[in-house]
């Protein structure tokens, strides 16, 4: 018998590398930047590692007394249990007990499939007496506190006690410990969530067994029997913001391979109150129009926000749909959807920087253009209300979202100028049309918001970004900064904010006002109603909202940016001032902006000389013909 032991040892492959070099899979976890846990995201097993110092010694003490008393004592193998199990599986000519120790067990789990042979026993014991010879006591603990399965989802110690009891393992009493060394004999069994009663009576008898062993007294073992632990039934992953998370992923996996499993903590920009108040924001909107619309289809319309910090550009909150569980599609991200009159105030920045100001006039007038429209035909772009208001001050054709003064003052202006200007403020592949001006082209909810920075942002365009920090498992770390560029004079955006301003004050933007906030703004609402828009800031804060369909087929005519979206605006950005009462409120004048009567301008945008063209009369049925 022993020379067939001595052969067998000698054959056999002692592989105990995955035991030496323990790397387990490790989750990943997400945190907002006020510190609290947004996600838990991993790879087939969700696992926290916990090292041994962070092991209190009680939940050691309950782990030996009631899998491995002698385990302190032995090399790997308890002589005497083996004993005593081959006797009893000699006698049923089965193996039908066990005599495994800690170390025996962690093999099993990382080595060894779980087929009841003697082969494998004897493997088993074998592996069991390398691993001894190599790594601590300390050591050998730790992987299995880590590695082994303690139900409900839950691998290692750690991540068990912070989703049954939602605590740190520092912070359990020691009839929670009892519960969590209780589990891996029968997982499923003695599942605290789904089995109390019977978890109660596993954690009772180790605690019975502790006070035997004299590891502790009768009154701290009364105290534990009569200790009835709140249990959580959480979910695994505890998402909290499912759009957030998937946006995160996305970025971070181009460059970390192992994001789900690496064990990283990622702290994010945004903010988990924010986001709930945006969620539910644009949830009410959208049940807003469906009251509006009774034939709405509930599965095609769907929204999304983003808020952001429009001077670092940290996002705060993003919502990619009303509602996750019925489509993960993420609208603010991926999505590309022509942004309507919301666009103008860029081509206005433009002419301002060209010379124009606030109160130069432009025409509003009926005008075609040959060979522009659809089969070849003349292209006759109109106000909304189909009217014309004549010559009108760029204020005034902001302010009220004029159409056709907008297309005139791109004609005066110069289309290639201002197309060429885009660019630089950070929009691809506009078309090369006087459409343009009317934003029909595709964007995202995303890219609009850091266009849309330049203006609070006061000439500077800051890039919008997710990720704040990131730890790896072995400590090191790595910090985003803001990205922001200067594109345009303070002075000049500030122009431009102050027509926006307009809009929301007594323009088609009022529904987005905000009491004891300066708000400025542009609504969009393109042809057929099909995308209706509000984007829009304060001092502090950003906020894009937008909905539609996402079949890209129409909604209600009434449905567009003033009634639409500027609401949902409206209520995000009250529900935050709430949360943060101290944000700015004002925004600041910069330097070089001058008034004279009440009317903004600058060095480069000077008040106009009377001209010409001011004194036109146009009559409402001339228009311009190009």
């Amino acid at each position: 018998m022993l020379l067939f032991l001595g052969n067998f040892y000698s054959q056999m492959k002692l592989d105990i590398s995955p035991i030496v070099d323990y790397k387990p899979k490790l989750t990943t976890q997400f945190f907002d930047r006020n510190g609290e846990l947004i996600a838990n995201v991993f790879d087939e097993k969700n696992r926290r590692y916990a090292s041994f110092d962070e092991i209190p010694t009680r939940l050691v003490e309950a782990l030996v007394a009631v899998e491995d008393t002698a385990f302190f004592e032995h090399d790997g193998i308890n002589i005497e249990a083996i004993f005593r199990a081959a006797i009893k599986d000699i006698q049923a000519m089965a193996l039908v007990e066990g005599a495994s120790t800690i170390t025996q067990q962690l093999v099993k789990n990382l080595v060894l499939t779980r087929e009841k042979k003697f082969v494998r026993k004897l493997k088993e014991v074998l592996l069991a007496y390398e691993v001894e010879k190599v790594l601590s006591k300390e050591q050998i603990i730790e992987r299995y506190l880590n590695e082994v399965f303690f139900g409900h989802g839950y691998y290692g110690v750690k991540t068990a006690a912070a989703g049954y009891f939602r605590k740190p393992l520092s912070a359990l009493s020691l009839k929670e410990m009892a519960i969590l060394v209780g589990l891996p004999k029968a997982p499923s069994t003695y599942d605290p969530t789904r089995q109390y009663e019977l978890s109660m009576s596993r954690a009772n008898a180790v605690i019975g067994r502790m006070r035997d062993l004299g590891w502790i007294d009768a009154a701290q073992y009364q105290q534990a029997i009569n200790e009835q632990p709140k249990v959580y039934n959480d979910t695994l992953t505890q998402n909290k913001a499912p759009y957030l998370i998937d946006e995160a992923l996305k970025q971070l996996s181009a460059t970390i391979p192992d994001i789900k499993s690496g064990g990283y903590k990622i702290t994010l920009t945004a903010d988990l109150r924010v986001q709930k108040i945006a969620e539910n924001a644009l949830k009410d909107g959208y049940n807003e129009i469906l009251k509006r619309n009774k034939n709405a289809d509930e599965n095609v319309l769907n929204g999304a926000a983003i808020v952001s910090n429009p001077l670092t550009g940290e996002i705060l909150a993003l919502v990619g749909g009303v509602d996750y569980a019925k489509s993960s599609y993420n609208r603010a991200t991926q999505s590309s959807r022509q942004p309507g009159s919301s666009f103008k105030p860029f081509v206005y920045l433009v002419a301002l920087n060209q010379g124009f100001s606030p109160a130069s006039k432009v025409a509003d007038v009926a005008m075609a253009f040959e060979g522009m429209g659809d089969g070849g035909k003349a292209w006759k772009p109109k106000n909304y209300g189909g009217d014309f208001a004549g010559f009108i001050t760029l204020k005034d054709a902001l302010k009220k979202s004029r159409n056709l003064a907008t297309i005139s003052l791109l004609v005066d202006v110069g289309f290639n100028s201002v197309h060429s200007k885009l660019d630089g403020f950070g929009f691809r592949n506009i078309p090369p049309n006087l459409s343009i001006a009317l934003g029909s082209f595709g964007i995202s909810p995303m890219d609009y918001s850091e266009a849309y920075s330049l203006f609070a942002g006061m000439g500077n365009i800051a890039k919008p970004y997710l990720i704040s920090d990131i730890t790896a498992a072995d400590g090191s770390s790595s910090h985003f900064a803001p990205n922001i560029r200067e594109v345009v004079p303070a002075r000049q955006a500030y122009l431009i904010v102050d027509m926006m301003k307009a809009v929301v004050n007594e323009g088609t933007g009022r529904r987005a006002s905000v009491p004891g906030l300066e708000i400025a703004g542009k609504t969009g609402t393109t042809n057929n109603n099909i995308d209706a828009w509000f984007c829009g800031f304060s001092p502090e804060l950003e906020v894009i909202v937008w909905y539609g369909n996402d079949d890209n087929t129409p909604m209600r005519r009434v449905e567009g940016g003033g009634l639409t979206s500027a609401p949902v605006f409206s209520q995000i950005v009250r529900e935050y001032k709430k949360l943060y009462p101290d944000t700015k409120s004002t925004f600041s004048v910069p330097s070089g902006v001058k008034s004279s009567g009440g009317v903004l301008y600058t060095d480069i945008s000077p008040l106009p000389q009377k001209a010409g063209h001011d004194t036109v009369e146009i009559q409402e049925n001339e228009g311009l013909i190009f």
